[in-house]
């Protein structure tokens, strides 16, 4: 800070003090001590606080009875090292601030000693003495948030990397998986679910604000930066936690985001992978909607190989899926609900609101695309399973190759 033209009697009184600096440092350090809490803990040494205290004195009285510059090095140190104790910033400010009312008062004091005129020294003086204070708190303010954020950088690449390690699949039971789950704060056996939210914008997280809705409702996460989408494991530590999860990520989706059913143990992470990409891929592209598979036998034979299956469902559904996509979208609604009712025209068309003999006709039309008739155990066998993997993946519907993620 710029050093004004002071009375001289500020530099007389700065030099009185200064005499008795240890008296000063010892009643300052007793104060702090005595109103702020988080200074009594064994994170702070007495004898760091007492070397703080003196050379923020030291500083300040010489540079009221010398003009030397005000170092502000102290209190940068300071900053950083409160931060990495992880002692609040506002009681670091607050220890500033007590120090300077400490100081203050013992310099109030020796003008009273003084007489008159060193009273209204210290009345014209007091912006500029309460403005170094500022300068102090600048310093360290500076210094703590600067730390806190490389620390959260630091934490953010090390969790990366240790969700890189559960997605790549440590050998199941692994010691690895163990340390891995220590590291990140979560069980090794609990209920977890793994994202995959795609990236709108580049640059932009897919899903802002996410990670704040978790920690109020006591579910932790870790992510994975990927080019176009984030992968996120979210542990949930409640009953009804993977319910509140879920809603915190579809309040925050910006695009499309595939969820894994839930599981139970971390080293099943890159199993919950391939469920969480595939949810993604079959929402509709352009939308901000989120999808979570269901762990079906059905929904583990679809993943496995999406290619063979559209495959297999174009075999058994070529004809319908030629059709018009009104005409096709009422079969394959018929056919659903036809199974549903385990062939009951009439419960079918119940569900359907609709005449049984409707659905009746339907079934004898779409009948004229299958491989064989409906009275036939494999022919509705086939049926089932198709109907319900294009119900389950939409994108089995299109006319190409549905992507394939490991």
């Amino acid at each position: 800070m710029p050093k004004i033209a002071l009375d001289p009697i500020i530099a007389d009184l700065a030099r009185a003090l200064a005499v008795r600096l240890d008296a000063l440092v010892l009643q300052t350090a007793e104060v702090i001590l005595g109103e702020i809490e988080n200074y009594r803990s064994e994170e702070v040494h007495l004898e760091d606080l007492h070397t703080q205290v003196r050379h923020n004195l030291s500083c300040t009285l010489t540079h009221l009875a010398d003009g030397q510059a005000l170092d502000l090095t102290r209190s940068m140190e300071t900053g950083r090292l409160r931060a990495l104790q992880g002692m609040p910033l506002p009681e670091v400010l607050r220890a500033y601030r007590l120090g300077c009312m400490c100081f203050w008062e013992q310099l109030l004091k020796e003008a009273d000693r003084v007489g008159p005129q060193a009273q209204t020294a210290m009345l014209n003086a007091a912006t500029y003495i309460w403005e170094m204070k500022d300068s102090y708190c600048t310093a360290v303010t500076t210094a703590y948030r600067d730390t806190l954020a490389e620390r959260m950088v630091e934490t953010d690449r090390r969790r990366s990397a240790l969700l890189a390690a559960l997605i790549d699949g440590p050998p199941p039971g692994s010691d690895t998986v163990w340390e891995i789950a220590r590291m990140l704060g979560f069980p090794y056996q609990g209920t977890f679910i793994l994202v995959a939210a795609e990236a709108v914008v580049v640059g932009d997280p897919p899903l802002p604000g996410l990670d704040a809705k978790c920690r109020a409702v006591d579910v932790g996460s870790a992510w994975r930066a990927q080019p176009g989408y984030e992968l996120g494991v979210l542990s949930c530590p409640r009953g009804q936690a993977v319910e509140l999860a879920l809603e915190a990520v579809r309040a925050s989706a910006t695009g499309r985001v595939g969820v894994s059913p839930a599981y139970d143990r971390l080293d099943q992470t890159s199993r919950a992978l391939r469920y969480a990409h595939v949810a993604l891929e079959s929402l509709p592209p352009g939308i901000a909607a989120v999808r979570q598979l269901d762990d079906t036998p059905l929904t583990e034979l679809v993943i496995s190989n999406l290619e063979n299956t559209q495959r297999a469902v174009r075999r058994i559904l070529g004809g319908v899926l030629a059709l018009p996509d009104e005409d096709r979208t009422t079969l394959l609604a018929t056919a659903q609900a036809w199974l549903d009712a385990r062939g009951s025209a009439a419960e079918a068309a119940r569900a359907l609101y609709c005449h049984p003999n409707t659905v009746r006709y339907r079934m004898h039309r779409l009948e004229e695309f299958l491989r064989g008739p409906l009275d036939n155990p494999k022919i509705v066998a086939e049926l089932s399973m198709a109907v319900d993997a294009v119900g389950a993946f939409p994108t089995l519907l299109g006319h190409h190759p549905v992507p394939h993620h490991p």
